[in-house]
């Protein structure tokens, strides 16, 4: 089964073992109809979690109330874990203009598929996005000045990149 990153427990709430899910999904969402998250416990290893109840507390951030998870002790031990959704209910829940609906699309730069996107970085002026390049680990940057077109039926985004930034990746 395929699963996307949608953010992270950054903090539990109160004393029922509520939890604070900040996420990249682009727009302000209570998860309304989800029924299941996925918590990465250990590197590759996802365990399901089943919502109980969960309330928007802003643009970025959800109130979740799991299944199992009752007490602030059993909430801390899952802060700073990585939340994962399956393919099929991030398609349902991502802004279709989030920068984090580009995980799985390839980026182009002069004709040539430089590999899919594996994550997706937000920063102030630019996202980056994390490529295998030739067996290699690379961030590349995609802001206003690089981007040349996005084709979302393909799932492609074509690139100008700078002179040698390639190179560094090499």
């Amino acid at each position: 089964m395929q699963y996307n990153s949608i953010g992270k427990i950054v903090a539990s709430f109160g004393v029922n073992g509520e939890l604070v899910l900040k996420h990249a999904l682009g727009k302000k969402t209570a998860l309304k109809g989800l029924e299941t998250i996925f918590i990465e416990v250990h590197k590759g290893e996802f365990l399901p979690y089943f919502i109980q109840s969960a309330r928007a507390k802003s643009d970025t951030e959800v109130l979740l109330a799991l299944e199992s998870v009752s007490s602030r002790e059993a909430a801390l031990l899952l802060n700073q874990k990585e939340v994962w959704l399956t393919e099929e209910d991030f398609s349902r829940y991502a802004a279709k203009n989030a920068s984090i609906s580009l995980l799985g699309y390839h980026i182009i730069h002069d004709g040539q598929d430089l590999g899919e996107i594996l994550e997706v970085i937000e920063q102030p002026h630019q996202v980056l996005c994390r490529i295998d390049l030739d067996g290699k680990e690379a961030l590349i940057p995609v802001h206003a000045g690089s981007l040349l077109k996005m084709d979302p039926k393909k799932k492609l985004v074509i690139l100008d990149l700078p002179d040698g930034l390639l190179d560094i990746f090499r």
